[in-house]
Protein backbone atom coordinates (compact mmCIF):
# COMPACT_ATOMS: atom_id res chain seq x y z
CA UNK A 1 0.00 0.00 0.00
CA UNK A 2 3.00 2.54 1.13
CA UNK A 3 5.88 2.13 0.10
CA UNK A 4 9.45 4.21 0.36
CA UNK A 5 12.65 3.76 -1.33
CA UNK A 6 15.86 5.37 -1.04
CA UNK A 7 13.53 8.88 0.43
CA UNK A 8 15.68 11.53 1.07
CA UNK A 9 14.54 15.32 1.94
CA UNK A 10 16.12 18.26 2.32
CA UNK A 11 15.23 21.84 3.81
CA UNK A 12 17.80 23.89 1.56
CA UNK A 13 21.21 22.55 2.72
CA UNK A 14 19.76 20.75 5.61
CA UNK A 15 19.33 16.99 5.27
CA UNK A 16 16.58 15.90 7.66
CA UNK A 17 15.03 12.55 6.10
CA UNK A 18 18.37 10.18 5.20
CA UNK A 19 17.87 7.23 3.04
CA UNK A 20 14.67 6.19 4.05
CA UNK A 21 12.81 2.71 2.93
CA UNK A 22 9.72 0.64 4.59
CA UNK A 23 7.03 -0.89 3.94
CA UNK A 24 3.53 -0.59 5.21
CA UNK A 25 0.96 -2.64 4.15
CA UNK A 26 -3.16 -2.39 4.29
CA UNK A 27 -4.33 -2.79 7.49
CA UNK A 28 -1.47 -2.32 9.75
CA UNK A 29 -1.02 -0.19 12.70
CA UNK A 30 2.32 1.35 12.36
CA UNK A 31 3.53 3.26 14.67
CA UNK A 32 6.70 5.98 14.16
CA UNK A 33 8.98 6.47 16.94
CA UNK A 34 12.40 8.87 17.41
CA UNK A 35 13.63 12.05 18.97
CA UNK A 36 12.52 15.03 18.22
CA UNK A 37 13.66 16.44 15.41
CA UNK A 38 14.47 13.28 13.61
CA UNK A 39 12.11 13.86 10.51
CA UNK A 40 8.99 11.98 12.32
CA UNK A 41 6.56 14.79 10.94
CA UNK A 42 8.02 15.56 8.17
CA UNK A 43 7.76 12.27 6.75
CA UNK A 44 4.01 12.38 7.56
CA UNK A 45 4.01 15.21 5.18
CA UNK A 46 5.47 13.44 2.32
CA UNK A 47 2.85 10.69 3.18
CA UNK A 48 0.13 13.08 2.75
CA UNK A 49 1.41 15.01 -0.27
CA UNK A 50 2.37 18.04 1.18
CA UNK A 51 5.79 18.10 0.14
CA UNK A 52 8.03 15.66 -1.82
CA UNK A 53 10.99 14.10 -1.40
CA UNK A 54 14.32 15.66 -2.88
CA UNK A 55 15.36 12.01 -3.73
CA UNK A 56 13.59 8.57 -4.34
CA UNK A 57 10.33 7.42 -4.67
CA UNK A 58 7.32 7.54 -2.15
CA UNK A 59 4.62 4.86 -3.87
CA UNK A 60 1.13 4.71 -2.59
CA UNK A 61 -0.95 2.09 -4.02
CA UNK A 62 1.78 1.58 -6.85
CA UNK A 63 1.67 4.77 -7.47
CA UNK A 64 4.25 7.19 -7.55
CA UNK A 65 3.27 9.85 -5.39
CA UNK A 66 5.07 13.37 -6.95
CA UNK A 67 4.09 16.96 -7.95
CA UNK A 68 3.24 16.24 -11.05
CA UNK A 69 1.12 12.83 -10.13
CA UNK A 70 -0.92 15.45 -8.09
CA UNK A 71 -0.84 18.06 -10.40
CA UNK A 72 -3.90 16.49 -12.00
CA UNK A 73 -7.20 17.06 -10.21
CA UNK A 74 -8.63 13.22 -10.28
CA UNK A 75 -5.28 12.35 -9.41
CA UNK A 76 -5.42 14.81 -6.27
CA UNK A 77 -8.69 14.50 -5.79
CA UNK A 78 -8.37 10.15 -5.50
CA UNK A 79 -5.17 10.57 -3.43
CA UNK A 80 -6.84 12.85 -0.94
CA UNK A 81 -10.21 10.89 -0.53
CA UNK A 82 -8.28 7.40 0.12
CA UNK A 83 -5.42 9.00 3.55
CA UNK A 84 -6.88 11.36 5.47
CA UNK A 85 -4.41 13.69 8.07
CA UNK A 86 -4.34 15.01 11.29
CA UNK A 87 -1.76 17.38 11.84
CA UNK A 88 -0.21 17.65 15.15
CA UNK A 89 -1.54 21.23 15.27
CA UNK A 90 -5.11 20.46 14.15
CA UNK A 91 -6.34 24.31 14.77
CA UNK A 92 -4.83 24.91 11.55
CA UNK A 93 -7.50 22.36 10.01
CA UNK A 94 -10.78 24.00 11.20
CA UNK A 95 -11.77 26.79 9.27
CA UNK A 96 -15.72 26.58 8.97
CA UNK A 97 -18.15 28.78 11.45
CA UNK A 98 -20.06 24.77 12.65
CA UNK A 99 -18.75 21.82 13.38
CA UNK A 100 -21.43 20.27 11.30
CA UNK A 101 -20.27 22.30 8.63
CA UNK A 102 -16.34 21.21 9.36
CA UNK A 103 -17.12 17.95 8.92
CA UNK A 104 -19.13 18.34 5.71
CA UNK A 105 -16.92 20.45 3.94
CA UNK A 106 -15.17 17.70 2.13
CA UNK A 107 -18.00 15.86 0.90
CA UNK A 108 -19.37 18.86 -0.11
CA UNK A 109 -15.93 19.27 -2.09
CA UNK A 110 -16.74 15.57 -3.24
CA UNK A 111 -20.08 16.59 -4.91
CA UNK A 112 -22.25 14.34 -2.81
CA UNK A 113 -25.87 15.37 -2.42
CA UNK A 114 -27.21 16.58 0.57
CA UNK A 115 -29.01 13.66 1.66
CA UNK A 116 -25.69 11.60 1.50
CA UNK A 117 -23.58 14.44 2.91
CA UNK A 118 -26.08 14.70 6.30
CA UNK A 119 -26.03 10.86 6.67
CA UNK A 120 -22.32 10.33 6.82
CA UNK A 121 -22.02 13.50 9.05
CA UNK A 122 -24.17 12.32 11.46
CA UNK A 123 -22.79 8.61 11.10
CA UNK A 124 -19.79 10.52 12.23
CA UNK A 125 -20.83 12.40 14.76
CA UNK A 126 -22.24 9.70 16.54
CA UNK A 127 -18.90 7.69 16.60
CA UNK A 128 -17.15 10.34 18.28
CA UNK A 129 -19.86 10.75 20.68
CA UNK A 130 -20.03 14.78 19.54
CA UNK A 131 -23.42 14.97 18.36
CA UNK A 132 -24.21 17.75 20.92
CA UNK A 133 -21.70 19.56 19.03
CA UNK A 134 -23.05 19.77 16.08
CA UNK A 135 -23.98 23.38 15.88
CA UNK A 136 -21.26 24.68 18.03
CA UNK A 137 -18.63 26.80 16.96
CA UNK A 138 -14.97 24.64 16.40
CA UNK A 139 -12.56 27.33 17.61
CA UNK A 140 -14.42 27.84 20.98
CA UNK A 141 -14.56 23.52 22.04
CA UNK A 142 -11.84 22.20 24.26
CA UNK A 143 -8.70 20.78 23.15
CA UNK A 144 -10.33 17.36 23.16
CA UNK A 145 -13.34 18.24 21.86
CA UNK A 146 -11.65 19.55 18.87
CA UNK A 147 -9.36 16.92 17.89
CA UNK A 148 -12.65 14.57 17.88
CA UNK A 149 -14.11 17.35 15.21
CA UNK A 150 -11.25 16.72 13.34
CA UNK A 151 -11.00 13.17 13.19
CA UNK A 152 -14.94 13.00 12.33
CA UNK A 153 -13.98 15.41 9.35
CA UNK A 154 -11.40 13.02 8.32
CA UNK A 155 -13.49 9.75 8.74
CA UNK A 156 -16.63 10.97 6.80
CA UNK A 157 -14.30 10.83 4.16
CA UNK A 158 -13.92 7.18 4.48
CA UNK A 159 -10.51 6.96 3.64
CA UNK A 160 -8.67 4.26 3.64
CA UNK A 161 -5.29 5.30 5.80
CA UNK A 162 -5.45 7.92 8.58
CA UNK A 163 -1.94 9.88 9.78
CA UNK A 164 -1.86 10.92 12.82
CA UNK A 165 0.64 13.48 13.89
CA UNK A 166 1.33 12.82 17.93
CA UNK A 167 -2.27 12.77 18.27
CA UNK A 168 -2.00 12.60 22.38
CA UNK A 169 -0.37 15.83 22.63
CA UNK A 170 -2.26 17.81 25.07
CA UNK A 171 -4.80 15.73 25.49
CA UNK A 172 -6.47 14.66 29.35
CA UNK A 173 -6.26 10.76 29.89
CA UNK A 174 -9.56 10.10 29.47
CA UNK A 175 -9.72 11.32 26.15
CA UNK A 176 -6.18 9.66 25.14
CA UNK A 177 -8.18 6.77 25.63
CA UNK A 178 -10.89 7.09 24.33
CA UNK A 179 -8.97 8.23 20.92
CA UNK A 180 -6.85 5.00 21.50
CA UNK A 181 -9.81 2.77 21.83
CA UNK A 182 -11.42 4.70 18.42
CA UNK A 183 -8.28 3.84 16.57
CA UNK A 184 -8.07 0.16 17.42
CA UNK A 185 -11.65 0.01 16.40
CA UNK A 186 -10.83 1.63 13.17
CA UNK A 187 -7.92 -0.72 12.77
CA UNK A 188 -9.99 -3.81 13.25
CA UNK A 189 -12.91 -2.75 10.46
CA UNK A 190 -9.55 -2.38 7.67
CA UNK A 191 -8.58 0.98 8.37
CA UNK A 192 -4.40 1.34 7.82
CA UNK A 193 -3.28 3.39 10.79
CA UNK A 194 -0.16 5.61 10.82
CA UNK A 195 0.77 7.42 13.92
CA UNK A 196 3.75 9.47 15.66
CA UNK A 197 4.00 9.33 19.10
CA UNK A 198 6.48 9.51 22.21
CA UNK A 199 4.35 7.35 24.25
CA UNK A 200 5.84 3.98 23.79
CA UNK A 201 3.84 2.23 26.86
CA UNK A 202 0.56 3.36 25.88
CA UNK A 203 0.64 1.83 21.65
CA UNK A 204 2.91 -1.23 22.56
CA UNK A 205 0.14 -3.44 22.92
CA UNK A 206 -2.00 -2.13 19.70
CA UNK A 207 0.61 -1.48 16.89
CA UNK A 208 1.54 -4.31 15.10
CA UNK A 209 4.16 -2.37 12.97
CA UNK A 210 7.22 0.03 14.63
CA UNK A 211 9.65 2.51 12.31
CA UNK A 212 12.15 3.60 14.76
CA UNK A 213 14.33 6.70 13.79
CA UNK A 214 18.04 7.43 14.50
CA UNK A 215 19.30 10.30 12.84
CA UNK A 216 17.91 11.07 10.20
CA UNK A 217 16.77 7.67 9.51
CA UNK A 218 14.86 4.91 10.30
CA UNK A 219 17.13 2.76 12.38
CA UNK A 220 14.69 -0.43 13.03
CA UNK A 221 11.55 -1.77 11.09
CA UNK A 222 10.09 -4.20 13.78
CA UNK A 223 7.13 -6.17 14.09
CA UNK A 224 5.56 -6.22 17.40
CA UNK A 225 6.97 -9.36 18.79
CA UNK A 226 10.28 -8.39 17.06
CA UNK A 227 10.52 -4.85 19.87
CA UNK A 228 9.09 -6.65 22.54
CA UNK A 229 12.05 -9.13 22.49
CA UNK A 230 14.51 -6.45 21.78
CA UNK A 231 15.18 -5.07 25.03
CA UNK A 232 17.60 -2.70 24.08
CA UNK A 233 15.28 -0.80 21.44
CA UNK A 234 12.26 -1.39 23.79
CA UNK A 235 14.20 0.78 26.61
CA UNK A 236 15.23 3.22 23.81
CA UNK A 237 11.65 3.66 22.91
CA UNK A 238 11.18 4.51 26.52
CA UNK A 239 13.30 6.90 26.65
CA UNK A 240 12.19 9.29 23.88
Amino acid sequence: MIKCENLNFCYGDNKVLDDINFTINKNDFTVIMGDNGCGKSTLLKILNGLIFPSKGKYLFNNKEITKNYLKDNYNMALFHQNIGFIFQNYDVQLFNSTVYDEIAFGLRTMGLSENDVNQRVMDCLKLLDIEELKTRVPYNLSGGEKKKVVIASVLAMNPQVIVLDEPFNGLSMKVQEELLSLLVNLNKCGKTIILTTHRYDQIKEVANHFLIFKDKSIKYDFTRNQLINNNEVKDYCRML
